[in-house]
Order: C-alpha cells, then sequence, then structure tokens
C-alpha cells in the first residue's frame, strides 16, 4: 500500500468516528474501507484523541515548523561538527 497524506479533517474523522464502539472483527473490515491500517487508526487514536480539528492543524503546522528549523540548524555554518 502507498503512503498517503491525510488531512486534519480526514484524521478526526476516522479517529473519532465511533470504532471504538465497533467490536473486533467488525472493526477490522471497516478499516481497510477507510484506507488506512488497523495500526494506524489506534496510532491515530491515540496521539489526537479529545483533539479538536483546529488543534490537530496547529499540531501539524508545529510539526512542520519544527522539522524546518531542524533542517535550517543542521545545515547552519555556525553548528559545530564534531
Amino acid at each position: 500500500m502507498s503512503r498517503k497524506r491525510f488531512t486534519a479533517e480526514q484524521i478526526m474523522g476516522y479517529a473519532g468516528s465511533g470504532c471504538e464502539a465497533i467490536p473486533g472483527q467488525e472493526r477490522r473490515a471497516e478499516l481497510p474501507e477507510m484506507g488506512i491500517t488497523e495500526q494506524t487508526y489506534y496510532r491515530w487514536r491515540k496521539e489526537y484523541g479529545g483533539m479538536k480539528t483546529v488543534q490537530v492543524k496547529r499540531l501539524k503546522d508545529l510539526e512542520r515548523e519544527n522539522g524546518r528549523l531542524k533542517k535550517a540548524v543542521r545545515s547552519s555554518p555556525w553548528t559545530s561538527r564534531f
């Protein structure tokens, strides 16, 4: 399966879709229809459970900015390479 990027709205839709109320086999049958694996579902539920869509968007923006800043620091001539 190829790697996909999901928007904050999609993640909140999947993580908050009420799948936790569905017993084992039925939940496993629904996840491929959503296009995600069981592991992804539980990771999203753990990471984004209880958050609102605005909070998830902000978190993703901060993670993206943090990655950009880390890359800038690594390529900075002022950092020593020990």
